[in-house]
């Protein structure tokens, strides 16, 4: 696939108006292993993964960036094609990826069809730079054993702290 043009792109901190997105990029973010049915959009109603983005936003260390598409032609509207967010969790409310009360936990997805063309790359390593220039020592993600994306991770410094043989908990270490 064809990577867009960086004039083509913006990466920004999502707006208040858009957070009901979230849900939809959590949904995007399930990992279906090939040859498996994709299950029903209710899945991100579950309390184990509302966690992820319900009232995103209220709290302390909630930050979310998103990639917009710039509209090609004039009439045309920008849309947001993906997103890489952070919640810090406590032990009374964990994600799946969750080390402790100081490490954010990462969540990230691209809308399918706009996977592929390097919007995963640009929106993590935009979230990276936002995380080291911060407070944050340590960034904490969960990914399934299978998933192509753990691959990429290590790839990005990420490394398997914890594994139940199904999915990792992943750690990167910031500077």
């Amino acid at each position: 696939m064809n990577h867009f043009p960086p004039s083509a792109l913006s990466i920004r901190p999502i707006r208040p108006a858009e957070l009901p997105q979230l849900e939809e990029f959590l949904y995007q973010a399930v990992f279906v292993p090939e040859g498996e049915e994709r299950p029903g959009r209710e899945i991100v109603r579950l309390p184990e993964l509302e966690v992820y983005y319900r009232d995103f936003g209220r709290r302390e260390g909630d930050f979310c960036l998103v990639v917009e598409n710039a509209p090609e032609f004039p009439g045309n509207e920008a849309r947001l094609l993906g997103a890489v967010w952070i919640r810090v969790f406590d032990n009374a409310a964990r994600g799946f990826g969750f080390v402790d009360e100081a490490t954010p936990e990462l969540s990230m997805s691209v809308l399918e069809g706009y996977r592929g063309r390097g919007l995963g790359t640009e929106l993590l390593r935009a979230m990276l730079q936002k995380l080291a220039a911060g407070a944050y020592r340590q960034v904490s993600l969960s990914v399934d054993l299978d998933n192509y994306a753990y691959a990429w991770y290590q790839g990005f410094g990420f490394v398997q702290i914890s594994s139940d043989g199904h999915s990792a908990i992943m750690l990167k270490r910031l500077s």
